[in-house]
């Protein structure tokens, strides 16, 4: 994943025919868990994965990553304007694509998306903390003893706060194809920088393509705060909740199924294919 340069990123494609959507990981730095979402949902639409860039010589910025959407949705997506999907961080970038192309964004799902003051990071840390028991802290606490490099590190934090991020999650293989931490440490500092200039959620003014944010409610990720931060610049964004369910909710043994269905429905009555 090591892209540097202007050549264009990694994807996947699945499925053949349909409206066009793409598929945004979280992260930063973690491209290829959302495989399954991208696989439920090709049966009914065109499905592109972008694996986003991963760190190189020169440093990664929110600037560097919409422009390299751009670059797939044109070279891709053609006279279409493709839905996108974004998990977490990848739905914070959608917005930021968003906000910057909005004649090439269709609609816009934001699961389990993340925070844009400092009030919501608060309460994620506080509902993280309250979930760990002491062997959890323990484990944290000697991560950079049993995992010298970065990237191990980053996967380790990865598998140690999934269960608290969960509510009842079935047992799944993990997809992730790599963990990049310094492409997550730039791309995160970039996109605090933007928040303290006020940048965002600022610019999400700019967009005017339909918009659903799909969370659940045991997610640490403040669901309803984070919409509440967001629909003055945007009151099109529409807004649902499970309850027993956390930050991943096609994992969730009592909502995936529900889940999915909703997101193909919501999909199918919200594609454009108009240029």
């Amino acid at each position: 994943m090591n892209i540097d340069g202007d050549d264009l990123i990694e994807f996947r494609e699945y499925g053949s025919s349909g409206p066009e959507v793409l598929i945004l990981h979280g992260g930063p730095g973690a491209p290829g868990y959302m495989a399954p979402v991208a696989r439920a949902l090709a049966s009914s639409f065109r499905v592109i994965e972008p694996l986003q860039r991963g760190s190189g010589a020169t440093a990664l910025t929110v600037a560097r990553h919409v422009a390299d959407l751009r670059e797939v949705v044109v070279l891709q997506c053609h006279e279409t304007r493709p839905a996108i999907v974004g998990h977490s961080w990848g739905a914070m970038l959608a917005l930021a694509f968003a906000a910057e192309h909005p004649d090439r964004v269709g609609a816009l799902v934001l699961i389990g998306c993340g925070t844009f003051d400092r009030a919501a990071r608060e309460r994620l840390e506080a509902a993280r903390r309250e979930r760990m028991d002491e062997d959890l802290l323990e484990e944290l606490a000697r991560l950079e003893e049993i995992h010298q490099d970065a990237n191990e590190r980053l996967s380790a934090i990865g598998r140690l706060f999934q269960p608290v991020d969960s509510y009842d999650p079935v047992s799944a293989k993990d997809e992730t194809l790599c963990c990049d931490a310094r492409a997550h440490e730039e791309t995160w500092r970039d996109m605090m920088r933007l928040q303290e200039e006020g940048v965002y959620p600022a610019g999400f003014a700019a967009i005017k393509a339909p918009a659903i944010m799909l969370h659940g409610a045991y997610d640490p990720h403040p669901g309803r705060m984070i919409h509440e931060s967001v629909t003055p610049l945007m009151p099109q964004v529409e807004y649902r909740e499970w309850e027993r369910c956390g930050h991943y909710p096609w994992l969730e043994r009592e909502v995936r199924d529900e889940f999915l269905d909703a997101l193909r429905s919501w999909l199918s009555n919200h594609s454009d294919a108009t240029p």
